[in-house]
């Protein structure tokens, strides 16, 4: 970042919208209405078209190619290892899973710390917790609580 002074706002909200539209129109990757995970195919591939050079020396930092569009609640949980979270939807809006420790396992993948998960409003969904349990924290459109 030599010679550039750090500024993490740079971008509208809407400048960011236009990148991530670009980033997967360029990646081939199929987002639109479906849940999608950092683990996904083709998900490297649209980071690496995502990353952004308005961070400090020492840090990396990139853009999600997804974007909540509404006011948000946002939830910390920590599950047991095993546990089920039932096959449900979230009609009233977007959410977005953070795992901050452990794993869940949703759709024959494992996401473990750093992973995330984007769910559009209504799609169905279930997943299981890792072996280790697992601290998520959630961002979503609705209250859910």
């Amino acid at each position: 970042m030599a010679g550039r002074k750090f500024d993490p706002n740079r971008l509208t909200f809407e400048q960011g919208i236009e990148r991530i539209q670009k980033a997967i129109k360029k990646s081939g990757v199929e987002i639109e209405g479906r849940i999608v995970t950092s683990r996904d195919e083709g998900m490297f591939k649209l980071r690496e078209l995502l990353r952004t050079d308005n961070k400090p020396n020492g840090f990396q930092k990139y853009q999600l190619p997804v974007a909540l569009r509404c006011e948000s609640q946002m939830f910390l949980t920590v599950a047991e290892p095993g546990a089920k979270a039932p096959r449900h939807a979230h009609k009233e809006g977007d959410g977005i899973r953070f795992i901050v420790a452990g794993s869940i396992i949703y759709d024959g993948k494992e996401l473990t710390s750093n992973d995330w998960m984007f769910i559009p409003a209504g799609a169905p969904y279930s997943f299981e917790v890792g072996p280790h349990g697992a601290t998520m924290f959630y961002c979503y459109c609705c209250c859910c609580a």
